[in-house]
């Protein structure tokens, strides 16, 4: 592929990204902020009692001004937030495409782009989700934040390697099974290993205060499962249609252009 084209497709990809970063700031606006709210009051209730119960003399300290308000954090700089991260993630996405096209079978470009997003939000995000799901904020155990937050990373640095590993098997045995089945025992390897690593690695389990209610806590992590799943899915049909309109006009041109060699060829 041209480094013309990579760069064509590198803008689409980030333009794909920004377009689905709107939509899913949308949905964490409407869906996802309502739980932060809750969880944030509700954190603010169980710590007045607290306060309440050492009397005047030995009050806490009087809390410090926030620098950014709620207000502002939920609307301009959750956008923020979701637009650099839309961005990211359609420069980083577009450039795998450009690997996988071609080499994933004779898959046309909308096809290609589906199965890049699917798999980058299988491996960055839902595998280190279902080990270290999503926390709201104010209420996680703040001894565990520091070996959470690296655990996770260590989870898609996990799952990403053993996805690259589970393709590179499974182009080996494709002359030997076939596709399909080579595709298979990749996929099982891979599922076996990430479960292996999971089981490895410690839990989370002390993540969250347990006088938390777990109905809050399923809904913030259910809105934060969705609003991933409605970004890549949204940047993979949008990338695929512009990734489509940039590659198929050239794959045209080029077959017009052997015919027109071979019929001059003959005669």
């Amino acid at each position: 592929m041209h480094a013309s084209t990579v760069r064509t497709l590198l803008v689409r990809g980030m333009i794909a990204g920004v377009l689905a970063g709107l939509l899913a700031f949308a949905l964490a606006y409407l869906v996802g902020e309502p739980s932060v709210d809750d969880s944030i009051a509700l954190e603010g209730k169980q710590s007045a009692p607290a306060h309440h119960e050492h009397g005047a003399a030995a009050a806490a300290p009087e809390e410090e001004e926030e620098l950014v308000s709620r207000p502002v954090q939920s609307t301009f700089g959750l956008a923020t937030g979701v637009l650099v991260y839309g961005v990211a993630l359609g420069g980083i996405a577009s450039l795998a495409f450009c690997f996988c096209l071609g080499r994933v079978g004779s898959l046309r470009p909308r096809a290609t782009a589906a199965l890049t997003a699917a798999a980058a939000f299988t491996t960055v995000y839902l595998v280190p989700f279902l080990k270290y799901p999503a926390t709201p904020p104010a209420v996680g155990n703040p001894d565990t934040i520091g070996e959470r937050t690296t655990m996770f990373f260590l989870m898609i640095a996990l799952s990403v390697l053993l996805a690259v590993m589970a393709v590179i098997v499974g182009r080996r045995l494709v002359p030997r099974l076939g596709n399909w089945n080579a595709t298979v025992v990749a996929g099982a390897g891979y599922i076996a290993a990430v479960s292996l690593a999971c089981l490895l690695l410690p839990g989370s389990a002390d993540s969250v205060k347990s006088s938390f209610p777990a109905s809050l806590l399923w809904e913030f992590r259910l809105a934060s499962l969705g609003i991933q799943a409605l970004l890549w899915t949204v940047f993979g049909l949008l990338f695929g249609a512009l990734a489509e309109r940039v590659l198929t006009p050239r794959e045209a041109t080029a077959a017009t252009g052997g015919a027109a060699s071979a019929q001059a060829s003959t005669g």
